[in-house]
């Protein structure tokens, strides 16, 4: 149970709980560890956001206490819940975790209660790096971090920028795919083909954004993510590609292996810390290859289960921490200024 100074509440903004993983999920491990602390935890998906006579709710399955157990994946399986339509204000700490792409409509609903409630990640942080142009728009002039990366939609400036690139290949992927979706690798000498893969990746009308990014030497050895919490690194893990394939992704075949921050990343993680703090951009995964940042990762980011399988940790517990202190310290502030108050009040009143 947790020695937190009374149960936080906790709604976990999610995907349906039928479609959890249980093996691999990093939300389940974080639910699970807020519910081992004794904490008050609903899950609910966008589908269920509603307004009640101008009040932002949830139609939101809350976890009964006596669901918990020791392991995940049984916790998973045998939780039961009571169904409630709940106030999104109510809650001290919504944790978004709902899967890419970014429902604008949802963070529509939760501008009513960001200033009552701490938001994981922030809705406006979600806004402005919801998508891979947040990458690419990092300031990074000698593209130190950061690979050399085009956004566009304009054929004849994505072409030039292929064949006026000093590298035979190029990385092509759609601005808003996720999960390694869409990623390929195209060469200079192509040009025929490349035109025939823009025109399917902008689609008829142009109406679609596509990235084409510097190909970092080191990619078809696998890519490395990093878990950031407020700023700060708490765990990686080396995602190698499936032979014959040239994306890393564990979606697509990848396999986790043990990493250790290299000198180059440790930077790489004190160069946008900062930032991501300051967007209110939390918890989240950074993607990186040859020490250069490739895509982040803000709405459901995951590893925490494989990370902790390769290094006997549990990175949940230090998730749940954070949230913690953020709430006490909420607090804080809010009994000191009505102390305040009251000092204030009892100088009226005085005779």
């Amino acid at each position: 149970m947790t020695t937190f100074n009374r149960p936080i509440k906790i709604c976990f903004l999610m995907y349906p709980w039928e479609r959890i993983s249980p093996e691999s999920d990093t939300t389940l491990r974080i639910i699970h560890e807020a519910v081992g602390r004794g904490h008050i935890v609903a899950v609910t998906t966008p589908t269920n956001l509603t307004i009640r006579e101008t009040v932002a709710h949830a139609f939101c399955s809350v976890i009964e206490r006596k669901s918990y157990t020791r392991s995940a994946q049984h916790f998973h399986k045998s939780a039961t819940f009571k169904k409630r339509l709940l106030p999104l204000s109510g809650f001290d700490v919504i944790f978004m975790r709902a899967n890419p792409p970014l429902d604008v409509t949802v963070l529509n609903f939760l501008d009513s209660v960001k200033d009552d409630t701490f938001i994981c990640n922030d809705i406006n942080g979600l806004r402005i790096a919801n998508n891979k142009i947040y990458t690419a728009a990092l300031y990074d002039p000698n593209s130190t971090f950061v690979p050399a990366t085009h956004v566009s939609k304009n054929r004849e400036y994505l072409e030039k920028v292929l064949l006026e690139s000093d590298q035979e290949q190029m990385i092509l992927k759609p601005l808003n795919g996720f999960g390694g979706q869409g990623v390929i690798i195209v060469e200079k000498k192509s040009k025929s083909s490349f035109r025939s893969l823009l025109d399917f990746y902008l689609g008829a009308n142009s109406d679609q954004y596509v990235i084409l990014q510097e190909f970092v030497p080191g990619a078809e050895k696998g890519d490395v993510r990093i878990l950031m919490l407020n700023g700060e690194p708490i765990g990686a893990m080396k995602r190698v590609p499936a032979e014959g394939e040239a994306r890393s992704n564990i979606a697509t075949g990848g396999k986790a292996v043990k990493h250790t921050l290299t000198k180059e990343e440790k930077e790489l993680c004190r160069q946008v810390g900062p930032k991501l703090v300051r967007d209110g951009l939390y918890f989240v995964g950074l993607d990186v290859i040859g020490g250069k940042l490739i895509e982040v990762n803000v709405l459901s980011p995951g590893g925490i289960t494989r990370i902790n399988r390769l290094n006997r940790v549990r990175l949940q517990a230090k998730v749940i921490d954070f949230v913690e202190s953020v709430v006490t310290a909420k607090e804080v502030l809010m009994a000191r200024k009505n102390q305040y108050r009251r000092l204030i009040e009892d100088a009226v009143d005085e005779s």
